[in-house]
């Protein structure tokens, strides 16, 4: 189900009847100006149906249920990922209280975590929430956790000190704060998104700021999941619910997915569609698959096989719910949300083959032999000396406010930029900058990420790296005559 909609938090090419308004109503005031002189009644009809088609983007909300996939030990063990809503007319008048969106905003995501503060809930605008910078223009190209950690704290000190304030030696607090902000680094993120009215949307803002946020995760009765199945269901009561036997009563984040999918289909009248937003390519691990609570017990032999053997009928019948609950998968023909926040298709197997046979064109490391055998050594070797060289570096923020990072090459020092925007205008050493962006492309290709991603964003990266390819030699970064005093702009958040 993939209709177009929700263009404010996409960004994606506006359906038909938004994005070619204006045209379409120019015409249409010239044609009923036209028919309707000797006609009040058209006349009149012409007035309604152009105020409706004027009215039409700014009557446009929609609510999306983040499902987003687990990492490290949830990952590792119980596997159930987490859960947020983003709200497209809704915005934060702070991290606790919500108003209604001005034009241009881009909306805010609620989430529920425990140790925050004390609150129940943070609202955390968009861009932040994914990828803790204010700006998309700003989202780097190729994210470590160094990288990560310090765009985290940049933003905390920016805009969250009320919430997480520094510790007394004016160092990183510890705690949870650090979830609600660059999740994207993470965690591959799946959006369930389905419309809303404004009047429903001020409603929501009144209750939440009307109520007591004061703490309430339990795990089993009110975990992240519970909380935006409270939100949906206050636009849609009763429109998703826990599962008694496939998540054993605990709400999960895959459980309130699947239900506003099943209710989607079920309300066709609803604008709906579903999309994945891939992890940022780079070296902090990958997130893995969603489950649910019995997913995660019957997934693992040792429980299975015994209850099984022990009890048949217990058994079977936990198996076929087991089964049924697998058949939905959130990534099975979900659409691509790009760099530019408009959607794509995955990228096919052919695409990725051919992207691949660019690349090794371009490549700044030769295959080891013509017969591809250690081809693949000499890409992942590629890769490592850009990884070697991040980890080593210092991740700064530039005069107009992009990341950047200080690198060492030897003993010279350069500054390369590491987001669209500034890759080309900071950097001092166009080679290191193409091995930056051939890092990003080597992840992207890789056949277990590639349906995770999007073939405009190849193609795009691609021509940038074939651009950097062509700047050189630009030597600044290794040419010890000319780095010894190269330095990152000045600006006290520098660390």
């Amino acid at each position: 189900m993939a209709k177009a909609m929700l263009y404010p938090f996409l960004g994606v090419r506006q359906p038909y009847w938004a994005s070619g308004h204006r045209m379409s109503m120019q015409s249409f005031s010239k044609s009923c100006a036209a028919r309707s002189r000797g006609s009040w009644s058209l006349e009149r009809l012409c007035s309604i149906l152009l105020f409706c088609l004027g009215s039409i983007p700014h009557a446009h909300a929609g609510a999306t249920l983040l499902l987003e996939e687990p990492y490290s030990y949830d990952g590792a063990f119980a596997g159930t990922g987490h859960a947020a809503v983003y709200l497209s007319n809704v915005c934060a008048e702070s991290p606790v209280a919500l108003r209604l969106c001005a034009e241009g905003e881009s909306g805010v995501v609620l989430s529920r975590y425990d140790g925050i503060a004390g609150h129940d809930w943070i609202a955390i605008p968009l861009i932040p929430y994914l990828y803790a910078v204010d700006r998309s223009e700003a989202i780097p190209l190729f994210a470590d956790a160094k990288l990560v950690a310090f765009l985290r704290d940049q933003y905390r000190r920016d805009y969250l000190e009320s919430l997480a304030p520094d510790r007394p030696d004016g160092g990183t607090p510890e705690g949870n704060w650090y979830q609600m902000i660059g999740s994207s680094y993470d965690r591959t993120i799946y959006g369930f998104e389905i419309e809303t009215s404004p009047k429903q949307d001020a409603l929501l803002a009144s209750k939440f700021n009307s109520q007591p946020n004061r703490e309430r995760y339990n795990f089993v009765k009110r975990n992240c999941a519970d909380f935006v199945r409270e939100v949906i269901d206050f636009y849609y009561p009763h429109a998703l619910h826990r599962s008694v036997i496939g998540d054993l009563g605990v709400t999960t984040p895959k459980q309130i997915a699947k239900m506003l999918v099943k209710y989607s289909h079920h309300h066709p009248e609803l604008q709906s569609s579903d999309f994945l937003m891939p992890q940022v390519p780079g070296t902090v691990r990958r997130s893995k698959p969603i489950h649910g609570v019995l997913e995660s017990v019957m997934a693992a032999k040792k429980y299975m096989l015994p209850l099984v053997a022990l009890h048949p009928y217990i058994g079977g019948g936990l198996l076929v719910e087991y089964f049924g609950h697998r058949r939905f998968d959130p990534a099975r023909n979900a659409l691509i949300m790009d760099s530019r926040r408009q959607l794509d298709a995955p990228m096919t197997r052919d695409q990725r083959l051919s992207f691949q046979s660019r690349m090794d064109e371009l490549s700044l490391t030769p295959s080891i032999d013509p017969l591809n055998e250690g081809k693949n050594e000499g890409k992942t070797e590629e890769v490592k000396v850009w990884e070697r060289l991040q980890a080593n570096a210092t991740p700064g923020i530039d005069t107009s406010g992009q990341p950047v990072l200080q690198l060492h090459v030897g003993d010279n020092l350069a500054q390369v930029g590491i987001s669209r925007a500034n890759i080309l205008s900071v950097s001092d050493s166009s080679e290191l900058a193409a091995r930056l962006l051939e890092a990003r492309l080597r992840q992207e290709l890789r056949p277990a990420t590639a349906r995770k991603t999007s073939a405009r964003d190849v193609e795009r990266d691609l021509a940038l790296f074939q651009y950097l390819l062509s700047l050189q030699p630009r030597e600044a970064a290794v040419t010890p005559s000319s780095t010894n005093d190269k330095r990152i702009p000045a600006r006290a958040s520098l660390q």
